[in-house]
């Protein structure tokens, strides 16, 4: 009869594990964490200096290695940013939702809500779980983008989120009197974001989308230590400056190790619906250019266009009606967010056959 392993075996078999940086083994610095052992099933976290490196790929696979010689099945090796929280110690807020998803910009101005509630439609709409957390404290819009008919209620002690188009959302614009300024320091704003993740009943989610203000200021901070994304979205115009400020958003995230998913190209161009002239307002193609340069994927371009802002601002997505030029640019922005989102698992997870 096999043995069934135990958590100190595979500990000890992780000790024959060196990290080439520091010669010493991966255990004894502190960089093993939550290790799982099922029926002939292991898996643990590997914190890293930086999860995404090319470079810690023969780390990890050494790890599955000593792990598999134990007899496992299978061995799944979760990836976390050393000095922040491990996958399972971050999710406990949220342990039923699956990706994390922020949705930045460098700048206002940009349409970065906008798209960020229209995505969470889009994916709604391709048959996925979706939450919308509204993180902008300073310049809540989610609700009004999304209707915003129902009110947050308290069940059981924790916050139930209305649901709008099928989507469970939360926002500061539901706690605030009319008019009212957010006027708070970082210690604050930690807080709420906090709050938003442990204290609201998310329940079971494929993907919540977060809107994050723009820029880079306290909040993408605090989220990113308080939960390990799955990834960014990057939302840009076309001219220059705005994607010179983008860049800054990008460099954020790299040093917070998030994986940077791809960039959106917002009003891309104008096509006038009377004559079916096409004018590139703020020139055309300077994300997808970005992207490439960059080594990012290109998710998508939305043009400028009169519908979106109409249906913007009475609380219609223009995502929900997928037979429109504007529904169907969202469902294949989408579509392209989760394809990577699937490599990026694959490259994360490291399966050896």
């Amino acid at each position: 009869m096999t043995r069934r392993i135990t958590p100190q075996d595979v500990v000890a078999a992780l000790k024959a594990v060196r990290d080439v940086t520091t010669g010493r083994d991966i255990v004894s610095t502190g960089q093993v964490k939550d290790i799982e052992v099922g029926d002939r099933q292991v898996s643990f976290t590997l914190l890293l200096a930086n999860a995404s490196n090319p470079s810690n790929q023969q780390l990890v696979r050494s790890a599955k290695e000593v792990v598999e010689a134990l007899g496992a099945g299978e061995v799944r090796v979760r990836l976390a940013a050393e000095g922040g929280p491990s996958a399972a110690s971050g999710a406990s807020l949220i342990p039923r939702v699956k990706h994390t998803i922020a949705v930045a910009s460098g700048k206002g101005g940009v349409g970065k809500s906008t798209v960020a509630a229209n995505l969470a439609v889009a994916l709604e709409r391709l048959g996925y779980k979706v939450g919308l957390m509204d993180t902008d404290v300073y310049g809540p819009s989610v609700p009004m983008l999304m209707g915003g008919r129902e009110e947050p209620r308290v069940v059981e002690g924790k916050i139930e989120p209305p649901v709008e188009c099928g989507i469970k959302i939360i926002s500061m614009a539901y706690f605030l009197p009319k008019d009212e300024a957010v006027i708070w320091r970082g210690p604050m704003l930690h807080k709420t974001i906090h709050q938003f993740l442990g204290d609201v009943r998310w329940g079971e989610l494929d993907y919540l989308i977060m809107d994050l203000p723009p820029g880079t200021g306290d909040i993408p901070l605090s989220l990113s230590q308080t939960i390990p994304l799955s990834g960014a979205v990057i939302v840009s115009t076309p001219q220059d400056l705005a994607l010179s400020v983008a860049s800054k958003a990008i460099a954020m995230f790299r040093k917070l190790n998030v994986p940077i998913l791809g960039l959106v190209e917002n009003m891309s161009y104008y096509l006038c619906p009377q004559c079916g002239h096409r004018e590139e307002i703020f020139g055309h193609g300077g994300a997808r250019a970005a992207a490439k340069k960059m080594g990012f994927a290109f998710l998508g371009e939305i043009p400028l266009d009169v519908t979106v802002r109409v249906k913007s601002d009475s609380g219609h997505p223009v995502a929900v009606d997928e037979t429109t030029p504007q529904g169907r640019g969202f469902r294949a922005i989408a579509s392209a967010l989760l394809e990577q989102v699937k490599s990026l698992q694959v490259e994360q997870e490291i399966s050896i056959e």
